[in-house]
């Protein structure tokens, strides 16, 4: 089953305090990019929001966990930049057709299950996207030197919070075919594929 909204929740706090950088492939992505409106989707505590908020005039922060959003506000905050929050769940956004300039959904869709919650997720990220707007999606993968299996499969993986406490959250494990197959089955462009860091990425864009 996908990892509910409650185990975000529940490690909120802990999960931020350990997730102060922005991967390097997204400041990459978003090099010379620029735009109206931006969506940082599964924002997590905004550390990519936070850089989107340097390239676009409107950004928008999503997650189904009420505890990381929470987080996303504190940063803000804490760092003066413009952060509009919603929660909900990634296969509905709550967002108009067509606005999204510049999207980022990184770490997210792996949480995702079945297969089909996933197409759809992927669909709803090319609804939102603006003509000649572009997304970055990454998700774990077979690729990582930690798994010795080259199909992707389904697994959990505990968070250990500071009192030993361990949290277990749902993963899809993708392998590459897999990972190109589903964007394939979505309403989704690809403009590039490729892995680092033992992640698969996509460039995308609206179909």
């Amino acid at each position: 089953m996908a990892t509910p909204p409650e185990t975000y929740d529940r490690i909120a706090e802990h999960f931020s305090a350990t997730r102060e950088h922005p991967w390097p492939e997204i400041e990459t992505f978003l090099e010379g990019r620029q735009g109206g409106v931006a969506l940082d989707l599964g924002c997590g505590n905004a550390r990519h929001a936070e850089l989107l908020a340097a390239r676009a005039d409107r950004i928008i922060g999503f997650d189904a966990s009420r505890g990381l959003l929470n987080q996303a506000r504190e940063r803000a905050t804490d760092r003066v930049f413009p952060l509009a929050l919603l929660q909900g769940d990634a296969e509905t956004l709550p967002i108009a057709n067509n606005v999204v300039d510049l999207g980022v959904y990184v770490a997210v869709l792996h949480h995702l299950s079945p297969r089909s919650t996933r197409i759809r997720s992927l669909d709803e990220f090319a609804r939102v996207l603006a003509p000649g707007g572009r997304g970055l999606i990454s998700v774990w993968s077979t690729e990582r030197d930690s798994f010795d299996r080259q199909e992707g499969f389904d697994t959990t993986v505990d968070w250990t919070l500071p009192d030993g406490e361990t949290v277990p959250r749902y993963y899809h494990i993708y392998d590459p075919t897999e990972f190109r197959d589903d964007l394939a089955d979505s309403s989704l462009q690809v403009i590039e594929r490729f892995v680092a860091t033992g992640n698969c990425y996509a460039v995308v864009g609206p179909d």
